[in-house]
This record gives structure tokens, C-alpha cells and sequence, in this order.
């Protein structure tokens, strides 16, 4: 079972992977191909997603390509050149940077979803049994605890894991001074910061650190595929909003393929990987590998967003990982961590 999540996180980061074949009695010659650009995390959701739509009048004989890996990566691979015509990244500020290139229409992000496409909250993944203890943030500052992360500067996971340790002081009383302090005492225990978040569980996998900072989504395929592994919901984490967008010059397909993602069967097929619904109504039931299958996503006590605590994507991204300036990029700096 250990092979087989191998290779199929493996797989994940081939460019040009296909995701599902043509319908039935449609030819290739004559059916859509829909390039897919995403970060390494949702491409199980995504392979899912396709089989259920070429089920459909509307999905049938639509091919898909797809290439998969760190988000802020990818954003930029696309601004490069890499064909694309649906995007699904991690943060919102991957697409903005389409937006900026002319290759994104600036109201991606008006519908009543805001853009987004698949949520999640960040956990903390740990060894089957929880060996070391881990309860909570402040058992990841103490001595002797190995953490494995992604690096900020290519993976949106690795922000969204920095902002719930962040917000777990600043959003419970705590200054600023005072989060930064607890973000340098955690990234001093960093034992690993690979390049994407599906990097960074697979490096855990291996057996390396004692805590996994993940999205709950990885922790829930992790062992849907057969790996043993616990986690713990902190009590105060944060809501990962993940968007999509069409690009300008899409197949038109795309945006069908976009309604399919959004509406109830989509969101099944997310639930079934992982991902927490973003509409109402979505069936969430049968998720295997969940703790609690009876709740397979329970409410943290504490939920934080960007809007109520961040402001936005593009201010806190300016305060905590400018290139030169940010907060956060200047504590990974400092704890000699950063590739």
C-alpha cells in the first residue's frame, strides 16, 4: 500500500498527465481537451471530478492534460507559457498573478463562491498512536519535536500552515511581536521544508519529523491509500480557500466543466478525497479514512479566514511573505531553514 501512494504521488507531478479518456462514442479526433494547471494537492479530487463528468451529456468525450505541483509555481509556469485552461491553486494570489498577466478576467472571483473551489483546514498530522503527545500549537515549539512543512516561497500550503500558526497567538489574545516569536521558536524545530505541500507529505511519509503540518484533505487520502498516521484538529486553525478560474482564452468547455466542479456532484467528489463542501447539501457521507466517519469534519473551536483575520490575500501576502520584507520570509530566513 506504501508503493502504491508513492506512485501515484509520483504521477501527480507529471506535466501532461491525462485524467480521463474520451466518452464513450465520441473519437479524439473530435472531442475537447481541457489542460489543467493545479497545485500538488488535488489531483485524486480532480481525477475523480472528470471521471464523474464525462459520465455526463456535457462531459462526454472531453479529454483532460494536466500538470500538478507547487502553486506558486505552477502560477508562475502559466504566466510562462504552460497552457492552461482551468487553474485550481492553492491561494488566491496565484491567480491574481494571472489577473495581472492579462490572463485571467478580473472578475474570476464575483460569483457567490468568491472564486473559491475546495476548502480544507490545516492539522496536525503526527505517527499512528501520537508518540510525542502533540495536543495543540504549543507542543510544536518544545524541544526535541521534528516538524515537517513546506517552504512559503513555492507552496501555498506552507502559507496557509504559517497563518493558522500565526493566528493561533494573534487571534487569541496575542500580539504581534508575540506571534512572531512562537513562528521562530516552530520553524527553529523545522527538520524539513520541501517544495510543495504533496512534497512535504510524502517527506513525512518517508519518516522523517514527528508532525506533519498538512491540509486535513492530505492527512485523509494519506490513509485512504493505506498509510497509518493520526492528526489533531488544533483548536484554533484556519479555513483554506483554494480557487479556480477559467482563462481567457479557454476551450469553452472550461466553464462547464467549472459549473460541474462547483455543483453538488463535484463537491461529492471532493468530500470523497477529503476536502470539506462548499455548498450546502453535499452528501458527506462514506469518507473513508477519516477519523470519525460519522464526522469526517468536525468544527474546529476556533475557525479562522483571511477576510475576518487577515484582511486580505493581497495585504497579509505584502506583511508576511514579501520576497525581501515579509514577516514570515525574514523568520525562515533567520532559522537557516529556507533551500
Amino acid at each position: 500500500m506504501r508503493l502504491r501512494i508513492r506512485t501515484a504521488i509520483a504521477l501527480a507531478m507529471v506535466t501532461g498527465l491525462a485524467l480521463s479518456g474520451c466518452g464513450g462514442g465520441t473519437s479524439a479526433s473530435d472531442s475537447s481537451t481541457l489542460n489543467i494547471v493545479g497545485f500538488a494537492v488535488p489531483e485524486a479530487a480532480n481525477k475523480a471530478i472528470a471521471a464523474e463528468w464525462n459520465k455526463t451529456e456535457a462531459g462526454k468525450g472531453v479529454r483532460f492534460k494536466s500538470s500538478y505541483g507547487a502553486s506558486g509555481d505552477q502560477s508562475r509556469a502559466v504566466v510562462s507559457g504552460l497552457k492552461a485552461d482551468y487553474v485550481h491553486f492553492s491561494v488566491s494570489s496565484d491567480v491574481t498573478r494571472l489577473v495581472d498577466a492579462g490572463l485571467v478576467e478580473e472578475s474570476w472571483d464575483d460569483g457567490p463562491n468568491k472564486g473559491i473551489v475546495s476548502s480544507s483546514v490545516v492539522v496536525l498530522a503526527v505517527r499512528k498512536g501520537n508518540p510525542k503527545n502533540i495536543q495543540g500549537w504549543d507542543d510544536l515549539i518544545k524541544p526535541g519535536i521534528g516538524i515537517v512543512t513546506p517552504n512559503p516561497a513555492s507552496s501555498g500550503a506552507a502559507r496557509w500552515n504559517a497563518l493558522a500558526a500565526w493566528g493561533h497567538i494573534a487571534a487569541n489574545g496575542g500580539t504581534d511581536a508575540q506571534a512572531q516569536e512562537f513562528l521562530t521558536k516552530l520553524f527553529a524545530n523545522v527538520v524539513s521544508l520541501p517544495g510543495s505541500g504533496r512534497d512535504a507529505t510524502t517527506t513525512f511519509l518517508g519518516g522523517t519529523g514527528d508532525v506533519l503540518l498538512a491540509y486535513e484533505n492530505e492527512t485523509i487520502l494519506a490513509r485512504q491509500n493505506g498509510e497509518d498516521l493520526d492528526w489533531i484538529l488544533p483548536p484554533t486553525t484556519i479555513l483554506i480557500q483554494n480557487p479556480g478560474a477559467v482563462l481567457k482564452d479557454a476551450d469553452p468547455k472550461a466553464k462547464e466543466w467549472l459549473d460541474f466542479v462547483l455543483g453538488p456532484q463535484g463537491q461529492r467528489q471532493f468530500a470523497l478525497t477529503g476536502f470539506r463542501p462548499i455548498i450546502d447539501g453535499v452528501d458527506t457521507s462514506g469518507i473513508e479514512g477519516a477519523l470519525d466517519p460519522a464526522n469526517p469534519f468536525p468544527a474546529p473551536q476556533k475557525l479562522l479566514t483571511v477576510d475576518a483575520d487577515f484582511e486580505s490575500w493581497s495585504a497579509l501576502s505584502k506583511k508576511f511573505f514579501d520576497e525581501n520584507e515579509g514577516i514570515i520570509t525574514k523568520v525562515i530566513a533567520a532559522s537557516g531553514k529556507a533551500k
